[in-house]
């Protein structure tokens, strides 16, 4: 029996020892962890438990039978975040440059049926290089079974991927069908096409981090949803974010205690929004005085700035926070700000996190290039995700609430649940000074009678109150009781019911 046992052991010590001491060296000197220490540093301590630890490939082309590591490139299993049940598989860069084999690919499609099986999200560590060509078709076969189980799952089980080094070619697709994906900066990168190929077909010259760096798509392409400096801190965050979300679609978000009061005032606010109505301030003030202990976890802080969105807790209990931010472009809605939001609200949709929504926008963005990139079907995503999402809705309008945009930021005609004002609100079609030039085009050479006529206009709809007694605003709040209105707010929607109409599935403006 003993030397069973042995032989076990000296099995499990191979397939941890992945592609060996020089090559994990070599990982180390980029700055980089393993597959295995990543997870360690993901999970609680402890708690992995690891599937296929000695699957192996089953090629014989190219000489590869003589080539065979136990984990075949990818560590697969599952352990705890915080005490909560977590799937995980993380890419091994010292085995065959991570690169994607049958046997590999089945031992993905392994944890994800299970995480779906048993509720659970599902974490992915991308360090990889790609399809194994050796394998040819059968690597392309793998990742069409792990997309089919990504798409499967959607909606289902949170799905986040974390891009630690290289994730090229096919690697790309299945994080971009993942709900989230964080990148750590200047070791990791996402394409397509690598620069080798890029060269090839266009002659253009592009280096690794030009075409697919964190900068590329935590800042432009929005492909990222934020980028950290190193795997530590990746992992760190990452776990934090688990802590905001349910398990699965079925599940409720975990509620934890909070220490701040849900009472609480904040005088503060009374200040906030400038007299001046084309004078910014940072929305990002309010957030945080509002929710419990300052505690908010933004997605894609770097791209489309001018509208926020993240997680955080109203006396413990999770929220999805949307919100204009009037100090980048006076918060304006535009087409990346619209696809950024709408996957947001339809993610918090999805599994059950009810939103709340800060609104001080002067409209949408307007011109050749927003229009011909298709500002109105984009656009109409945001709309199309406020209006079909049946969680609890709360919405609050701190300053300008103009035109169409109005109507998009969970207003009550798109079934917001409870819309409160500030004093401070404007709710109009657009503002002063283009409306009275549109309405009273006849007096625009006379500057005084001009003048007379907007200050008439900002007396009639500067204000809240207009929309308050038409029923569009259910109260007018003072903004130092904010929190203990959203709050109690919350609270009476914890047994709201709505459901859509039976449908297959909708047809949202891609």
């Amino acid at each position: 029996m003993q030397h069973i046992l042995e032989e076990l052991e000296r099995r499990r010590a191979l397939a941890r020892a992945g592609g060996g001491e020089r090559r994990i060296a070599s990982q180390h000197a980029k700055g980089k962890l393993t597959a295995r220490e990543r997870i360690d540093l993901l999970l609680d301590e402890g708690s992995f438990e690891e599937f296929d630890m000695f699957v192996e490939h089953r090629s014989h082309d190219f000489g590869m039978e003589a080539q065979r590591v136990p984990g075949d490139g990818v560590v697969t299993g599952w352990g705890t975040i915080n005490g909560r049940l977590t799937y995980v598989f993380s890419k091994d860069f010292t085995v065959f440059g991570g690169s994607l084999s049958k046997a590999h690919a089945e031992k993905i499609v392994k944890v994800q049926e299970m995480a779906m099986r048993n509720g659970a999200p599902i974490i992915g560590l991308f360090d990889a290089g790609g399809a194994r060509i050796q394998e040819g078709v059968d690597s392309l076969a793998g990742y069409a079974d792990i997309f089919l189980q990504n798409v499967l799952a959607s909606g289902v089980v949170p799905q986040i991927s974390v891009i630690m080094g290289p994730c090229a070619g096919g690697d790309v697709y299945s994080p971009a069908i993942t709900d989230f994906i964080f990148m750590v900066k200047d070791t990791a990168y996402m394409y397509v096409t690598g620069p080798d190929v890029v060269k090839t077909v266009i002659n253009e010259d592009v280096s690794h981090e030009e075409l697919g760096g964190y900068r590329v798509h935590a800042l432009k392409s929005g492909v990222s949803d934020g980028a950290f400096d190193n795997d530590l801190e990746a992992l760190t965050q990452v776990r934090r974010l688990i802590d905001f979300l349910p398990l699965n679609n079925r599940d409720p978000a975990p509620v934890r205690e909070s220490f701040d009061d849900p009472d609480r005032n904040e005088h503060s606010l009374d200040t906030l929004v400038p007299a001046n109505p084309n004078k910014p301030y940072d929305m990002k003030e309010l957030i945080l005085k509002v929710v419990d202990e300052a505690d908010f976890f933004e997605i894609s802080a770097d791209y489309a700035k001018n509208i926020i969105c993240g997680f955080a807790r109203m006396d413990g209990q999770s929220v999805g926070i949307v919100a204009n931010q009037p100090q980048v472009l006076a918060g304006v809605l535009d087409i990346d700000a619209s696809r950024k939001a709408a996957r947001f609200v339809r993610f918090c949709d999805a599994f059950g996190i009810p939103l709340l929504t800060f609104v001080d926008v002067p409209g949408f963005m307007p011109g050749t290039k927003q229009e011909q990139g298709g500002l109105i079907k984009h656009g109409a995503k945001l709309l199309f995700a406020f209006a079909e999402a049946t969680v609890p809705k709360v919405t609050l309008i701190t300053r300008k609430a103009y035109g169409g945009a109005f109507d998009v930021m969970s207003s009550k005609n798109i079934r917001g649940d409870l819309n409160y004002a500030w004093p401070t609100a404007e709710i109009a079609v657009m503002g002063p000074k283009q409306a009275v030039e549109i309405i009273f085009r006849a007096d625009i050479g006379d500057p005084t009678r001009l003048a007379a006529r907007e200050a008439e206009y900002k007396a009639h709809f500067a204000n809240p109150f207009v929309a308050a007694s038409h029923g569009y605003i259910d109260d007018v709040i003072m903004p130092h009781g904010t929190r203990r209105r959203i709050i109690r707010a919350l609270a009476s929607l914890k047994s709201k019911t709505l459901s859509n109409p039976w449908k297959k599935h909708d047809n949202i403006p891609l």
